[in-house]
């Protein structure tokens, strides 16, 4: 099993980052390989709707996107952690977001995804919601722990104080673990669903 983790704070000793150790210490213990990637503090600029990956299969920047691009592909599952600016996801995370999972054409059903929102106090359900959505549109089944994805703390590695956060963490990566395996089981039984070809209604005409 694989994962990689985009961890979209700008801080690299922030509390999204001690989120993310929590769920790499359970990750080690079950024996799940794990990669993560500082996206926060890069200089990603957004989706500007050109197309030229429906043509040549990658985006037009030749970025961080286009080196995550393979990862996305081969990893078993994806975790997407951010810290909260103003009810949503980090600016930076959400145009990497964008632009990678609009300019890889291959399919990603069945790999399981997780969210992750680092929050002072509010906003984490929204952000929470607002990750979990590039997963869904994708067929991708979303990781639960046993209360939603968010951890607390303000100053630089407060979170640490977070304990039922923390354990939140824990949860969700043996959870998703799990979920992985069982997922790899059932490919090798079953194969992945049916799938029909996508037909697109558009209200305007």
């Amino acid at each position: 099993m694989y994962v990689l983790i985009l961890n979209g704070s700008p801080r690299k000793n922030g509390n999204t980052s001690v989120a993310v150790a929590e769920l790499e210490k359970v990750f080690a213990e079950e024996g799940v390989e794990v990669e993560t990637v500082q996206v926060g503090g890069r200089d990603i600029r957004g989706c500007m709707a050109c197309n030229y990956c429906k043509r040549e299969g990658h985006c037009v920047f030749d970025d961080l996107v286009n080196e995550l691009a393979p990862k996305l592909e081969a990893c078993d599952g994806l975790v997407v952690a951010s810290p909260v600016y103003f009810a949503s996801a980090n600016g930076t995370l959400v145009s990497l977001l964008d632009r990678l999972f609009y300019s890889t054409l291959f399919d990603k059903r069945m790999k399981v995804g997780a969210s992750v929102a680092v929050a002072r106090r509010g906003g984490a359900s929204a952000t929470f919601d607002e990750l979990n959505k590039y997963f869904t549109i994708n067929g991708m089944p979303v990781a639960s722990s046993h209360y939603w994805n968010s951890v607390h703390g303000l100053l630089p590695g407060e979170a640490v104080q977070d304990e039922e956060g923390l354990q939140t963490m824990r949860s969700l990566a043996r959870n998703m673990t799990f979920l992985m395996k069982s997922i790899a089981l059932g490919k090798e039984a079953y194969g992945l669903p049916e799938k029909e070809e996508p037909k697109k209604t558009n209200f305007v005409r």
